[in-house]
């Protein structure tokens, strides 16, 4: 399995994302964590608390789209696992947010710019878990 480094596009998102994050904090005094996001989207406060997660998720899942429309074509994803696997791995990432508290987004980007030391140690602990599960999956198990 190879895993193709796109520096550029990498580097845009990521600016992308903390800009999203730091409009949302500046202007809602919200942090934006995704799983916080959409949990607040299914159970909302109230319709203002609610328009606001339903704009940030229409924001991500029209990312696409946005591509579409620069580029002219999709981007293309390539999943290397079955169906199965990835609801496991989500219901794994499921439990991983409820115990850690949050999400990548939440803790890696929001909490981090806080220096939060809660977020900095779960950043370490995924961050940690990521490389393991990589080393194994490629190197150990060959996959």
């Amino acid at each position: 399995m190879e895993t193709a480094f796109t520096p550029f596009q990498s580097l845009a998102g990521g600016a992308l994302i903390g800009l999203a994050a730091v409009l949302l904090m500046g202007l809602m005094g919200r942090i934006m964590g995704a799983t916080g996001v959409l949990a607040g989207l299914l159970t909302p406060a109230g319709f203002a608390d609610w328009s606001w997660r339903a704009a940030v998720v229409a924001g991500m899942v029209s990312g696409p789209a946005l591509v579409m429309l620069v580029t002219g074509e999709f981007p293309q994803v390539q999943v290397p696992v079955s169906r199965m696997m990835l609801v496991i791995g989500g219901l794994i990432v499921g439990v991983g947010v409820t115990f850690g508290a949050g999400c990548t987004s939440g803790h890696g980007v929001c909490g981090m710019a806080r220096l939060s030391p809660r977020s900095i140690l779960a950043t370490l602990t995924f961050m940690l878990a990521t490389g393991i599960t990589v080393y194994l999956l490629r190197h150990v198990m060959g996959g």
